[in-house]
């Protein structure tokens, strides 16, 4: 198996740089998720990883965020369809189910079982993302406006995750199961 950028877990040294100095602070000691912010499998998806990060490990940037921009253009993720999750960590990007597999390995326990899936051919895993990812909308529906985190999680999302614009209300992403 090619290990490639995306696909590359070993370790890096912290002193990698992350974004420009143009913009809030990106966490260079922790990782950060870059998500769909109106697709409900990707906020979903990061309500999971939430309610499973006790220590708060991970932050989170929708890719209509500024930040979340910025870290995709840093790291040439795609974002013309946004059917990607990424994964940014120690200089590195993770994208697809790379970064799904990332993410199982910082929430640890039973999750760790899932690092299995690393023997699958990265063309074979990326594949059934691609599925599923295609068709998210269609089976899992779509927000009208970004995820905004409630207050007690704001501070796990660069800059506070989008603002609301004027005609948007704040969606709850505590009140979910």
């Amino acid at each position: 198996m090619t290990a490639d950028a995306s696909d590359d877990h070993s370790a890096v040294p912290d002193d990698s740089p992350t974004v420009p100095d143009d913009g809030p602070t990106v966490p260079e000691d922790r990782p950060v998720v870059l998500f769909d912010g109106v697709c409900n499998l990707c906020t979903g998806a990061v309500t999971f990883l939430i309610r499973r990060d006790p220590e708060a490990v991970f932050r989170f940037a929708p890719l209509q965020s500024e930040v979340g921009k910025r870290l995709a253009a840093e790291y040439d993720v795609p974002t013309e369809d946004l059917e990607t999750v990424a994964l940014v960590e120690n200089g590195r990007c993770y994208t697809k189910s790379s970064a799904a597999l990332r993410a199982a390995h910082h929430l640890g326990g039973l999750y760790h079982l899932l690092l299995v899936f690393w023997l699958v051919p990265k063309m074979v895993r990326d594949w059934v993302y691609d599925v599923v990812a295609s068709h998210r909308y269609e089976w899992f529906g779509k927000r009208e406006a970004c995820l905004m985190p409630t207050d007690d999680i704001r501070d796990r999302f660069l800059s506070g995750g989008p603002s609301p614009g004027p005609n948007e209300s704040r969606t709850d992403t505590g009140a979910e199961p």
